[in-house]
């Protein structure tokens, strides 16, 4: 088994790793660890009772979260005209068609999210090699594939966060930075546990809510009391 470094067993000393924290009392702890000389990520994983190599067991959604992220995101726009203008005026970071596609095939991709208008889908669908494994392709589940493109530039800039269980069942997600209040962490906690509570699938069986931990980039992780995170 490999050492320990000092840094991170300065980060776990008197932690106790079996215990479960509630939600506050996990904030707390790692906000007073967080000794590096950035703003650390507040990250929540969560273990689901699902196998996602079944398409009924499939949990994929979006989130808004109350207190935003903490992260400047940059927005792409697949759109022509009037819909366009729309999405610059909404704060796109980039807007564009057959010239965006022919950036993106080109290896420059300088976005965080993707949307695209429903007619633009053709141009964008020969992206999916490109976008898919990067979980950029705009999707009309998701609401990043409409029409109402001036909506979905504003939400993902102001802290919408996509989350998909990842094949061991998990979960995870950015809910904000140590530097926030610890009401505002706790805010945005609880509304991405409950999107992906509520985005249950039908296949799912058993205990579905398994585990939730927190933890910061460079932090401890923390095992939660479910009860401390569920409403």
């Amino acid at each position: 088994m490999a050492k320990q470094g000092k840094r991170l067993r300065a980060v776990y000393e008197g932690i106790n790793r079996e215990a479960s924290y509630d939600l506050d009392e996990a904030i707390a702890v790692l906000r007073e660890r967080s000794k590096v000389k950035f703003d650390e990520t507040i990250e929540v994983s969560m273990n689901l009772g699902v196998d996602p190599r079944h398409a009924d067991q499939m949990v994929r959604g979006m989130v808004t979260l109350p207190n935003g992220t903490g992260k400047t995101v940059r927005v792409a726009v697949f759109a022509k005209g009037d819909k366009a203008t729309e999405a610059k005026d909404a704060g796109a970071d980039i807007v564009g068609a057959e010239d965006l596609m022919q950036a993106v095939q080109g290896g420059d991709i300088a976005f965080d999210r993707c949307i695209a208008t429903p007619d633009m889908m053709a141009v964008v669908g020969r992206l999916g090699k490109i976008l898919g494994p990067r979980g950029l392709m705009p999707n009309p589940k998701l609401g990043t594939v409409t029409m109402d493109v001036a909506t979905a530039v504003k939400a993902a800039k102001a802290g919408q966060v996509e989350f998909r269980v990842e094949r061991a069942g998990i979960v995870h997600g950015g809910v904000g930075k140590v530097s926030f209040e610890p009401e505002r962490i706790a805010e945005n906690v609880h509304a991405f546990v409950d999107a992906v509570v509520k985005a249950k699938p039908s296949g799912a069986k058993g205990t579905y809510l398994q585990k939730v931990s927190l933890s910061s980039t460079m932090g401890p992780g923390l095992r939660l009391n479910t009860g401390s995170v569920t409403h």
